[in-house]
Order: C-alpha cells, then sequence, then structure tokens
C-alpha cells in the first residue's frame, strides 16, 4: 500500500472529508523509524500543543496498526501525570488545530530519547522522528522485563512492543481483602488468558499466571497490611492470604517467584521469615518518569539509615530510592538470598510499561523459562535508566564463590551509556557499605568497540572477605531537571566455611521491633490463628537478633 492510498485511508477513518470541522484541523503524519535502518519501530509518542499544553493523541493509518491511548494522573500528586501513546511499527496521523506542538518519543532504554518541535498551518505535515539505538543489550544477551504491571492483556501488546519489555508479568487476580482469594475477586481483568506464555513475537512475551495479595481490608474492617506478588504460577489462587505459610508452599510447588513488592508495607518485614520470598521489588512501582508522587507514605525509615531529606525515606524520590536500598541490604545481611526484581503498576500509576525495568542475562537466546530461571537465581539488575554489566572472578551476576579460608575476590563492572552521556557516579557495596566509589565524567568514557553510539567504562574491584557475605554493584545518573535514575545489580555471595553472615546490631534490632509493632497493631483485628505466623516470624528475628554483631 502507498503512502498516498493510507493518507486517504487515514482522512476517511478519521472523518477528513468536505466540511471537518470547517477546516479547524489540519492532518499531521509522522514515521517513526529506526535511524540506522530506516525502517519502521514502536515506541511510544508525547504530542502536546506549546500554546495551551493540550495532549493530543493520534491513530494508527493502517487499520491493522496500533495506537493505545494512555492518560494516567496521580491521586497522590495531581501533577504527575502519564499522558502518552504507544504506536506499533506504523505510520500515525494525527488531526491537530494551526499552532505549534511538541513531540517526544522515547523506546524503551536502548534508545535515545527525541523531542521534535514542529508548526501546523493551513496544509498536511510530514514529521520524521528517527530514534536512535545506542546498545542493543539483547545482542548481548540480556533481556528486559515488567515484573509487576496490571496492564490489560488487550493493551500489552502495543505497550511491550513500544517499550521493548521482552517479558511482561500482568496481575491478572488480585485481592485486596483478606478473606477474598484472588481467583474470586471482583478486581481481576475480565477474561480467560489460560496458564501458558502468550507470544508478542519470538522475544516479545506476557504470561497471565500472576497474582497480587494487596490487603487493605482486614478482620472485617479497613486495616492495611501491605502486599505481596506470586509471578509465574501454574494454577490460580483459590485461596485468602491467611496463613501465609500455605502460600508460600504452593506458589514454590508451582514453580512461582514471591515477590515482597515494596519494603514499607505495615507488614512487608515482618512476614519475611514465615513468606520466604524470593524476589524484592529494588525498582519499584513509585519511581515514575514524571515526577515523585507518593510522599510520607506507610512505615516510615528507622533514624540508623540516615536518609537525606526528613529522614522519612518518603519525602523525595532520592530518599525513597535509598530506604529500598537499606531495607533490601539489611535484608541480606540477615541471610534473606532475595534477588532484585523491577515493575511499574503500568495501568494504575502515571508510569510507562518498563520504566522501572529488570535485566536477566540469557546467554546466546531468549526463552521465557530461561527468563524466568536467571530472575529467581539473581542473573540480572534493575534499572531505571542506566546499564550495566559485571563479572566476578568469571562468574555471573548471582553466582556464589565458596572457600574455606579468607580470601580475596575480584572482578569488572561495566557501566554502558549513549555517546554524550552525562556524568554517572559508580558504587562498589559490600554486606550494605559503599567500599568503592568513583565519579565518571563523559569524557571518561571509552567507545564501545564495534558501537560508535555507546561509550563505557570499566571499573575493576577487588575486596578480601574473612567471612562470608556479598557485594553488588550501583550506579547513579543524573538527569538535566535534577532527577535521579539508577541502576543496581543482584548480588554475589561469598561463604567461608565455618563463618557465616552476621547482621549488623540496628538492622536485626529494627526488625525485630517492626515485627512487635506490627503484632500489637494487629492484635484484636486478626485472628490468634493469624497473629501466630507473626509471633512465629518474631521468634526467627529474635534468633537473628541474637547472632548480630
Amino acid at each position: 500500500m502507498t503512502k498516498f492510498s493510507l493518507r486517504g485511508l487515514a482522512c476517511l477513518l478519521l472523518g477528513c472529508v468536505v466540511g471537518r470541522a470547517a477546516d479547524s484541523t489540519v492532518p499531521v503524519y509522522g514515521d517513526i523509524t529506526d535511524a540506522a535502518t530506516g525502517k519502521p519501530v514502536a515506541a511510544r509518542l508525547y504530542l502536546r500543543s506549546e500554546a495551551d499544553g493540550k495532549w493530543h493523541f493520534p491513530k494508527s493509518v493502517p487499520p491493522f496498526g496500533s495506537a493505545v491511548r494512555y492518560e494516567k494522573r496521580s491521586g497522590f500528586n495531581t501533577n504527575a501525570t502519564e499522558y502518552h501513546t504507544t504506536l506499533s511499527a506504523h505510520q500515525w496521523v494525527a488531526e491537530l488545530p494551526p499552532g505549534r506542538y511538541t513531540a517526544v518519543v522515547e523506546r524503551g532504554k536502548e534508545y535515545l530519547p527525541l523531542t521534535n518541535h514542529f508548526t501546523v498551518a493551513a496544509k498536511p505535515v510530514e514529521v520524521k522522528l528517527p530514534l536512535k539505538r545506542w546498545v542493543n543489550m539483547a545482542e548481548r544477551g540480556w533481556f528486559s522485563g515488567d515484573a509487576h504491571n496490571h496492564r490489560a492483556p488487550a493493551e500489552l501488546e502495543s505497550a511491550m512492543l513500544a517499550e521493548d519489555v521482552n517479558v511482561a508479568l500482568p496481575m491478572i487476580d488480585w485481592t485486596t481483602v483478606d478473606t477474598v482469594p484472588p481467583a474470586l475477586s471482583d478486581k481481576n481483568m475480565k477474561g480467560n488468558f489460560g496458564g501458558r506464555p502468550v507470544f508478542v513475537d519470538p522475544t516479545h512475551v506476557w504470561y497471565p499466571r500472576n497474582t497480587e495479595y494487596e490487603i487493605f481490608r482486614s478482620g472485617g474492617k479497613q486495616h492495611t497490611l501491605g502486599a505481596l506478588l506470586i509471578v509465574g504460577h501454574k494454577e490460580r489462587f483459590d485461596i485468602p492470604v491467611f496463613p501465609l505459610k500455605r502460600v508460600s508452599e504452593r506458589a514454590h510447588a508451582e514453580g512461582g517467584l514471591i515477590d515482597l513488592e515494596k519494603h514499607n508495607w505495615n507488614w512487608s518485614m515482618p512476614i519475611v521469615p514465615v513468606l520466604k520470598p524470593d524476589l524484592f521489588e529494588l525498582a519499584n512501582n513509585h519511581h515514575w518518569r514524571v515526577e515523585f508522587g507518593v510522599r510520607n507514605w506507610a512505615v516510615p525509615a528507622p533514624a540508623w539509615m540516615k536518609l537525606p531529606g526528613n529522614g522519612s525515606g518518603t519525602d523525595t524520590e532520592l530518599a525513597w530510592t535509598h530506604y529500598g536500598f537499606e531495607t533490601y541490604y539489611a535484608l541480606l545481611n540477615c541471610g534473606f538470598r532475595l534477588k532484585p526484581t523491577a515493575g511499574t503498576a503500568n495501568g494504575v500509576h502515571p508510569v510507562p510499561l518498563g520504566f522501572s525495568r529488570v535485566y536477566v542475562h540469557c546467554g546466546g537466546s531468549f526463552s521465557y523459562e530461561k527468563w524466568m530461571k536467571g530472575l529467581g537465581a539473581g542473573s540480572s539488575f534493575v534499572t531505571t535508566g542506566p546499564l550495566l554489566e559485571a563479572s566476578l572472578l568469571g562468574k555471573p551476576l548471582g553466582s556464589c564463590v565458596k572457600s574455606n579460608k579468607e580470601i580475596q575476590v575480584s572482578g569488572l563492572s561495566t557501566v554502558l551509556a549513549p555517546v554524550g552521556s552525562r556524568e554517572v557516579k559508580w558504587e562498589l557495596v559490600v554486606n550494605g557499605q559503599v567500599k568503592q566509589s568513583e565519579t565518571f565524567k563523559p569524557s571518561e568514557f571509552l567507545p564501545d568497540t564495534g558501537n560508535p553510539s555507546c561509550v563505557s567504562l570499566r571499573t575493576p574491584f577487588s575486596v578480601w572477605f574473612s567471612e562470608s557475605g556479598w557485594l553488588a554493584i550501583r550506579c547513579f545518573e543524573n538527569q538535566p531537571d535534577g532527577r535521579l535514575r539508577f541502576a543496581h545489580t543482584a548480588p554475589w555471595w561469598v561463604e567461608i566455611e565455618g563463618k557465616p553472615p552476621r547482621p549488623r546490631r540496628e538492622q536485626a534490632d529494627w526488625f525485630v521491633q517492626r515485627t512487635e509493632e506490627e503484632i500489637a497493631r494487629n492484635t484484636g483485628v486478626l485472628s490468634v490463628e493469624q497473629l501466630t505466623e507473626f509471633h512465629e516470624a518474631l521468634a526467627a528475628w529474635k534468633k537473628i537478633q541474637a547472632n548480630a554483631k
């Protein structure tokens, strides 16, 4: 089909005929392409009038293309809005009144964002939008995922391709009441989606067996406990959230992974010893492309974390990020080998699918099964922007180094960035403490061999372990608007025979304190049987506390 005939078809689809709104609008045709190949690519488009700030949402020119409109405004912060269209790899068209417009196009993390300003007058306008890919992570064996979203399956294909998210795990079943099993909840996505992977194409797949218990009603009244996710299980969960042990045992028996979701829900820390989660949502659904919106929420951070701002960990994006880090490190130090994951709650929050994403290393080929296995093993890093690669003694992320004596381990971390990238801060974290830190200016990045768009910095590191522990890499990238983007690897584990890891005293004390507080808060609301699991968790935390240093 020629471009001319596509335009004619678009005019018919849009009602673009004689007498059209007294010629008050003009068709604008857009082509989003890969700058290197010239081929059309799917992408996310923001289209806005510069005169009145009104958002516009284009349509696909060919009827077999797709253009999915996304409009979300935060209830926590009304300034936080996400208005965009995810477009398939086809020409689009929008009917716009005369004036000046801004088009912003983005496609995941591996293409540079593009901003284009254009004017609409009396004649149809053509807008060319060539996106420049600066790195291809799939060629390096890395495939991305959004492991916590609420996007309707009918819209997932458009969003996944536009964001280049390889794996999407939508919460098909979602309950908010402690007595209502997820499979019977009225909040579930409507439809029968089966229990097998759904392939959009060979490297983009979503899986329908994912469940969220997000409990706001307990003991017959409004009483918040918190959330936990189960991803990649086999059957729909027809059991309520209590007893937690039953939920945990069934999830693991079905090969599912339990995600602790966010770190400061009321019950998040107390239930860890009983729930036995596999994943920790380190890049979570409070990290948005637009300004930070969920402030002064749930349980504040303890003073020992020494977080920036007012110390609550929920007043700024920076504080929220570090609150998550410090909580994660404390759990690792206590012996819980949680692997990092990422999700957006796209479909609910004002954030694109995959803004927070987890990259899993799948080696030379991709499969859903291989990706989920790598997620559970910690062959991964999470990111809201920067990209990382790293190895320790030649071993991939998530590996364990064992020794019968004290050992020195060394490795190499690579931060990938586009040419002309901004200043990046790189940090080595050992048992929760920053042991090595370097800030790199763009001039210090080296060209990536064979890729003229990509630069990298390669940072060696070496750590002496006298007892068992862990280490990980994180990096921060400052944005022009003062915002922060970060990446964080899964840990490597170091096991020294006869010398188990020991948590810091303030960390263990905090877990005991939080569990005691939660028992007191839930007494008189939860049943005696339900509270029994919290008392079991308290006993486990006290045992860990006894070994603290």
